[in-house]
């Protein structure tokens, strides 16, 4: 499968998290294929005196989305991330500074750059593909834009 995540910290070396949470991601989950360069960004959503570094990857990989989702999210355990966004009672989210915060944002049966590509679609309690915000993100567009 082919994949493209966003990640983004605002909180210590944001660097440091980031090159991690790459080498992590190649590990534990399959080969970055490219990556975007850096951007910087205010907190989307939140009021935070922290400012992010986001980037986009693509990656290959043999996992299934959900056990991607599985993958990312530990290794956001292991980097130091505690909790998850969470809803408030109308179902708005609630958002906070964190040292690595990965999401996916596409999945397809291959590289969409060499053509005829089928990109895989879920909407499911646990993860929603394409990601449903992405398209309201400058942080994710632009990043997604260069690699895409």
């Amino acid at each position: 499968m082919f994949y493209f995540l966003s990640l983004g910290s605002n909180q210590g070396d944001r660097e440091a998290h980031m090159q991690a949470a790459c080498r992590e991601i190649e590990t534990r989950c399959g080969h970055i294929v490219r990556r975007s360069a850096d951007y910087h960004s205010a907190p989307w959503g939140y009021q935070s005196d922290h400012e992010y570094l986001n980037i986009v990857i693509a990656l290959t990989t043999p996992l299934s989305p959900p056990e991607l989702l599985r993958e990312t999210q530990a290794i956001e355990r292991a980097l130091g991330r505690t909790l998850k966004s969470r809803q408030h009672r109308d179902d708005t989210p609630v958002y906070q500074d964190r040292t690595i915060d990965i999401d996916l944002l596409e999945a397809y049966d291959h590289d969409p750059r060499d053509g005829n590509a089928r990109e895989y679609r879920t909407d499911t309690d646990s993860l929603t593909l394409p990601h449903p915000l992405m398209g309201e993100r400058p942080f994710v567009q632009q990043p997604l834009s260069e690699i895409r």
